[in-house]
């Protein structure tokens, strides 16, 4: 009976002084809420920089940035500040979204968008969409007024239009910049003497797809959300669509563990389900969101040789930018008000 007593005892006091899991600790609320938002990734280089053009670019991120923060300040929504922050980078010609869209090798525009919400892992999409001003709002009625989570060309605009989005003419999306951006990566493409078709993608055009917007919120309820929207790749062709609207790929949100939207070289962020990976390798392997996307942009996509960045925020407000290019238009505000604006790579 001794025996079994003294087993019984040290049973006891082993499980008593067992040591909690990273999953068992409570981790600290950093930000009650927050927000971060980036305007793409790629060679952007100070010496290439006019002051004006980075004034101008550091003026639209925090004008957008401040939209989104005012909503989460007052208690609203995470999805109605992702929705309103990505409008406003829409609407500017600055970036390859909405209004500044790349041109496709047939000189048109076709944009792309996505938006999750992480309290009910619901999620909308538009892909290679061509006269919704804002297709990040299409993206959002597609999530909510729809049994759908994808919507393309001609039906996701009819369903727009039903909706009572605001359709433009095509017309709208042109800007003198991106149409002299399509001419000149159309020369480089007629002047290659390689037969490959991989060509298309030689490194000399690879910043002609890089611009894509995104923003991640977490509200004072303690929901995620977000979304991503893009015009694509310049000289794009066949309808091509890229990582953007591809939920896990482009844009991933769940309350508990992160929310991502990504910017980059499209075909390798859905190779490697990177905004997905992130939040999965915090979930299954309790790393930190630091941790998860180091690993994820820096060593697995990096190694596929892919080129972009994440922002990203997790559950307890921890707010991060990983990419593995010379650059990356982003901005963050915390539940203090403090805003940070960036451009390149420290």
């Amino acid at each position: 009976m001794k025996k079994t007593a003294i087993l019984l005892t040290i049973l006891s006091l082993s499980f008593g002084c067992k040591k909690p899991s990273t999953s068992e600790v409570k981790q600290p609320q950093v930000n009650k809420f927050a927000i971060v938002i980036h305007g793409g990734a790629g060679t952007i280089l100070k010496k290439n920089m006019t002051p004006e053009k980075e004034a101008a670019y550091k003026a639209k991120l925090t004008e957008a940035i401040k939209t989104g923060y005012a909503i989460l300040k007052n208690g609203g929504s995470s999805l109605d500040a992702v929705e309103k922050t990505i409008t406003i980078m829409e609407n500017s010609p600055l970036f390859n979204a909405g209004k500044g869209a790349v041109f496709t090798n047939a000189g048109t525009n076709e944009m792309d968008s996505s938006i999750m919400t992480g309290q009910d892992l619901n999620a909308g999409a538009v892909a290679g969409v061509k006269n919704i001003k804002n297709p990040i709002s299409a993206a959002r009625k597609v999530m909510t007024n729809s049994n759908h989570v994808l919507l393309s060309g001609d039906g996701a605009s009819a369903f727009a239009k039903e909706q009572g989005l605001e359709i433009v003419d095509p017309s709208y999306f042109y800007t003198e910049k991106r149409f002299k951006s399509l001419q000149r990566v159309k020369e480089k493409e007629a002047n290659k003497t390689a037969t490959k078709t991989t060509a298309f993608y030689d490194a000399d055009i690879q910043n002609s797809k890089f611009g894509t917007v995104g923003c991640v919120a977490l509200d004072k309820n303690g929901n995620i959300t977000a979304g991503t929207s893009t015009g694509g790749m310049t000289n794009k062709r066949w309808n091509r669509i890229g990582d953007s609207p591809i939920i896990g790929a482009g844009t991933y949100a769940n309350n508990a563990t992160c929310g991502v939207s990504s910017t980059g070289w499209g075909e390798y962020f859905i190779r490697g389900m990177v905004a997905h990976d992130i939040s999965a390798q915090m979930e299954y392997k309790n790393v930190s969101l630091k941790e998860a996307t180091q690993n994820v942009i820096q060593q697995k996509l990096t190694k596929l040789g892919g080129t972009g960045g994440v922002v990203a925020l997790d559950k307890n407000g921890n707010m991060v930018f990983e990419f593995n290019t010379a650059g990356m238009y982003r901005a963050s505000m915390n539940d203090k008000g403090v805003l940070v604006v960036k451009i390149y790579k420290e």
